[in-house]
């Protein structure tokens, strides 16, 4: 069995093949995997700020900007401003749709996965992974 330290590398694995898989049905949608979860976060969390999209991705404050604006020119988010100079997103109509599509393009992948596999989705692996998930993007829920 292979020390805990290999599973960075093989969670690296998983993350570039869920985006070769998927890349072309994202396309479809005018999407890369990385505006798609941009999206899943904004639909998560009602009115989040940009900035709080780009800690809970653990992505880059430019690369966030970069895919929102694309986002909002394609109709799927609104941009307004928050307090200062924060600015609060929201769906809209058309994103939500493309929401829903973004989900089960993610759900199918992990679906065939897990069945490849034998891993259910109830596996303590999920929950366990969710939990260090939580230690970096809600440090403070520690």
């Amino acid at each position: 069995m292979k020390n805990i330290g290999y599973l960075a590398q093989d969670i690296s694995i998983l993350h570039r093949q869920y985006y070769k898989d998927t890349r072309s049905q994202f396309n479809q949608i005018n999407l890369n995997p990385t505006a798609a979860c941009i999206l899943l976060s904004v639909g998560d969390y009602e009115n989040i700020s940009q900035n709080k999209v780009a800690r809970l991705l653990v992505i880059d404050k430019g690369l966030a900007t970069r895919e929102i604006n694309k986002m909002v020119k394609l109709d799927y988010l609104i941009k307004k401003n928050g307090a200062g100079k924060t600015k609060v997103l929201t769906l809209t109509d058309e994103g939500k749709k493309i929401v829903d599509t973004v989900q089960k393009i993610r759900s199918q992948w992990w679906e065939d996965r897990f069945a490849k596999s034998g891993i259910t989705p109830d596996s303590p692996l999920v929950s366990s992974i969710e939990a260090v998930v939580s230690t970096i993007v809600n440090p403070e829920a520690e």
